[in-house]
């Protein structure tokens, strides 16, 4: 669960190492974002010498959340840090490698890019 203000790390190499979510997209009232929601954050810390710049809001796509999620099958998926890939408007990553496993869940949201990029698909 990622709500404004939570730090992730950042998945992929387009640049940023550190983020700080800002407002989680969707209805008005939505408090928190799960595996596969869109968030606003702000670039906390980033590599120098890169296209992304510190304190530069983006468009993100969470990818892994502490916070465990159960599949239908039964299945309790919980991953050691809160994760996320940086993406464009209409939802292609900005990056061209993405580290980490990610979750079969980004399927169901039509993020088939970061799936295809991802080492491993848990």
């Amino acid at each position: 669960m990622i709500q404004p203000q939570s730090y992730l790390n950042v998945a992929d190499n387009s640049g940023a190492r550190k983020l700080m979510c800002i407002r989680v997209l969707g209805t008005s009232n939505r408090g928190y974002a799960n595996i596969g929601d869109t968030i606003i954050a702000v670039v906390k810390e980033a590599i120098p010498n890169m296209s992304m710049k510190g304190s530069e809001a983006v468009r993100v796509v969470v990818v892994r959340t502490r916070r465990e999620i159960k599949r239908d099958s039964g299945m309790i998926l919980k991953f050691d840090d809160n994760a996320a890939a940086v993406v464009n408007q209409e939802g292609n990553p900005r990056g061209t490698r993405v580290f980490g496993p990610v979750a079969r869940e980004l399927r169901e949201c039509n993020f088939t890019k970061i799936i295809s990029l991802a080492p491993e698909v848990l």
